[in-house]
């Protein structure tokens, strides 16, 4: 089955061509088929593959696969190829798996626009990309990928393009993503220039010869984390990431919290051969993370858009992983990828649903007492919560807490100190979330708003990925020798840091119970403001209004940016346009052009058209010549 892993991204690149050419003439029915059975087939294939690769012996589980050369010149080749290993087969599982789910719900979803056919030929387009991202044998195939995503996520974000709010998230992700892309492309013309090619294993077998603490490796692991940061919405670059909602709900669930924004993780992780020879630039990326990650949290508590505190949830969540990254604990940062794509992907779609019930009312101070009359809804949804808040047993529980243990046992002590703080709120604000939507006093109008389930095109997916979220964590279990077959999987396409600690299994349950009494005590902070004494938050922002104020507009950061980078750039065009072009430019040109219509108008007038005053001008010249010559 190896030998057909191409066919994993061409089948939704068969969909792509199949909806955007004919959809329009299909139906509707016909269109969604077609879209979510391309990226189907993509999954059966995947797990195919993946039930091959298990039977190799762990040391074996790497394989290429090479369709065709791409580039020649020289001594320099790039191909079409494919790598299969234990990474690559995680993020095809997830990403397959996962798309799957959002396009069998997206037919329910989008069952009523006029763009249906657009919008699943958006999507599976996206599927290719991303599956040749994280499949890809070198890094010029990973960019054509990564630049893959980056051109849907600004087709599907900006998809109701009628909309200037849509239109300028999607050029808002699509401009700053750019800064990020900037950054990867150094990265890999550092490479190319430092190892002579772009092959993965080629690369890491002549980066693991580096010292520690090269320069070479230094600068290219941190061009590379500029990417990431871009893609994977970290500061300073994640501000596209909130105004992303602007897209369909199942667009932000597939994009914005399962697979593209989780690339520049996965980019650190494969490059970890040549990240762990940089410790600078592990801890630039272990303290962007943890700065990310409380950041992006603090905000999520003020926000009453329910998708825009999935947004901000989203930034702090990839904060996380990229803290495991840069403490050297990559399989646990990958571990909380996963799992964060199975609750984050069903708190997206939760919302969605809720959407939809609520006749697209969004804003949670219009909900409440939803519960009654969306029950599968708020039960997944609850879930999911209870999994990215870090209880015991639900998926989330167990890869957060292992990055929490790694960034305390590896002697990181502010960064563990800041992740525990913003585990604290992700709880609270989690589940102010659940209460202000699903419970309490229901505050829509009763006769505009009908709340209602969603059809089980959509409820399906829901309950297949609250599964995940409850049982998804289980291939991680800690302490148990033999129990974390995740980690054990995940090794052989790890290089781990030397220095790597091991604690006894007493220190680990310690930790463990401490994570959980952090998520509970959110959970309980949370119930007391938004259901036992509601009446709290108003009591508390009055107290703090100065605070409350800065939190709730983002800290400003959007309007920093604009005054010191967008205005500053929009004025000098203006300044080149108007001064420099149209007046020394163009100037120049319309000048020159002035001075030969004035000559003209003035020679001209010596062409009379009558013969005497040229026989006239004749003899004068005859003359004047004749007397130059007998003057000589």
């Amino acid at each position: 089955m190896m030998d057909y892993v191409w066919l994993i991204p061409l089948f939704p690149l068969i969909g792509f061509f199949i909806n955007g050419l004919l959809g329009k003439s299909l139906p509707k029915g016909v269109v969604g088929t077609i879209g979510a059975s391309a990226v189907g087939l993509s999954f059966l294939l995947t797990v195919a593959i993946f039930l091959e690769l298990l039977k190799l012996p762990a040391d074996a589980r790497s394989v290429e696969k090479v369709v065709y050369t791409w580039i020649a010149s020289g001594p320099f080749q790039v191909s079409v190829a494919y790598l299969i290993d234990p990474l690559s087969m995680i993020m095809l599982l997830v990403v397959s798996g996962v798309s799957t789910l959002i396009h069998i719900y997206s037919i329910g979803y989008m069952a009523d626009d006029e763009g249906f056919y657009r919008y699943f030929a958006y999507l599976n387009l996206f599927v290719f990309a991303m599956l040749t991202l994280v499949s890809a044998n070198n890094f010029l195939l990973m960019f054509v990928g990564w630049e893959g995503v980056g051109l849907c996520s600004y087709l599907l974000i900006g998809f109701w393009y009628e909309k200037k709010s849509a239109s300028d998230a999607g050029k808002k992700a699509f401009v700053v993503n750019r800064i990020g892309d900037f950054g990867f492309l150094l990265g890999a013309f550092l490479i190319f220039w430092t190892f002579g090619s772009l092959d993965f294993k080629d690369v890491f077998a002549q980066a693991a010869k580096y010292p520690m603490g090269s320069g070479v490796l230094t600068a290219i692991t941190l061009c590379l984390f500029l990417g990431a940061t871009g893609k994977s919405a970290q500061i300073p670059l994640y501000t596209w990431l909130p105004d992303a909602m602007e897209g369909p709900t199942p667009v932000s669930a597939l994009i914005h919290a399962a697979t593209m924004v989780t690339a520049g993780v996965f980019m650190v992780a494969r490059c970890s051969t040549m990240f762990v020879l940089a410790p600078v630039s592990l801890t630039v990326v272990a303290g962007v993370g943890a700065l990310t990650a409380i950041y992006a949290a603090t905000i999520g508590i003020t926000q009453f858009d329910i998708k825009r505190v999935l947004a901000y949830s989203t930034v702090s969540q990839l904060g996380y992983m990229f803290l495991a990254c840069g403490v050297g604990a990559f399989t646990s940062g990958i571990f909380h990828l996963m799992t964060h794509a199975f609750f984050k992907a069903l708190l997206f779609l939760g919302s969605g649903s809720v959407i939809h019930g609520m006749h697209g009312e969004q804003d949670m101070r219009k909900m409440g007492g939803l519960k009654k009359y969306m029950p599968i809804t708020y039960w997944t949804f609850m879930l999911a919560t209870l999994a990215i808040a870090g209880i015991f047993p639900f998926a989330g529980f167990f890869s957060k807490d292992e990055i929490l243990f790694h960034s305390l046992v590896s002697g990181h002590y502010v960064f563990w100190g800041i992740a525990t703080v913003a585990a604290f709120i992700t709880a609270f604000y989690m589940f102010r979330a659940v209460f202000m939507t699903f419970n309490g006093e229901e505050k829509f109008d009763h006769h505009h708003v009908h709340p209602h389930e969603s059809p089980s095109l959509m409820t399906v997916p829901l309950m297949a990925l609250a599964g995940l979220s409850v049982v998804g964590g289980l291939v991680g279990f800690p302490i148990i020798k033999g129990a974390n077959k995740f980690k054990e999987f995940l090794a052989p396409s790890i290089t781990p840091l030397v220095h790597e600690v091991h604690a006894p299994a007493w220190f680990e349950i310690t930790m463990m119970a401490f994570s959980m009494a952090v998520a509970i005590a959110g959970i309980y902070m949370a119930y007391k403001f938004y259901m036992q004494r509601p009446e709290l938050p108003e009591k508390v922002v009055e107290k703090i209004p100065v605070i409350y104020d800065l939190v709730y507009h983002k800290y400003y950061i959007d309007e920093v940016y604009d005054a010191t980078v967008v205005e500053p750039l929009k004025n000098g065009s203006d300044f080149l346009w108007h001064k420099v072009d149209e007046n020394v430019i163009d100037g120049t040109v319309n000048g020159s052009a002035t001075i030969v219509s004035w000559l003209s108008n003035h020679i001209r007038k010596l062409e009379t058209g009558y013969v005497q005053n040229y026989a006239l001008g004749i003899l004068i010249g005859a003359v004047l010549v004749t007397g130059y010559l007998i003057g000589r």
